[in-house]
């Protein structure tokens, strides 16, 4: 079991309530790779890498988000994962 890539672009209530910060957070925990960051559309977008477990537990995170946010839809895509990222970082 190799590492994976999981792209999400997340709607919702997801700029101005730490979603970017708490995300890097919980990705650092779960040993997680890559970066979140906003667009100019309002959605947050998350690449993620790591072993699948992480990241299905990331997922889980992130439908809820941090306690200000309010996520509506998650769309998600898997592929393989890169290994360009050497951490989490909120952009």
């Amino acid at each position: 079991m190799g590492h994976q890539r999981l792209t999400m672009l997340i709607s919702g209530k997801v700029q101005g309530v730490y979603y970017r910060a708490s995300a890097a957070k919980k990705a650092t925990e779960l040993d997680i790779t890559g970066y979140a960051r906003n667009l100019p559309d309002g959605r947050v977008e998350i690449i993620a890498e790591g072993s699948q477990a992480a990241l299905v537990s990331f997922r889980q995170w992130c439908n809820d988000g941090p306690p200000a946010a309010d996520v509506d839809t998650i769309h998600a895509e898997e592929s393989s994962a890169t290994g360009e990222f050497t951490s989490f970082e909120a952009r």
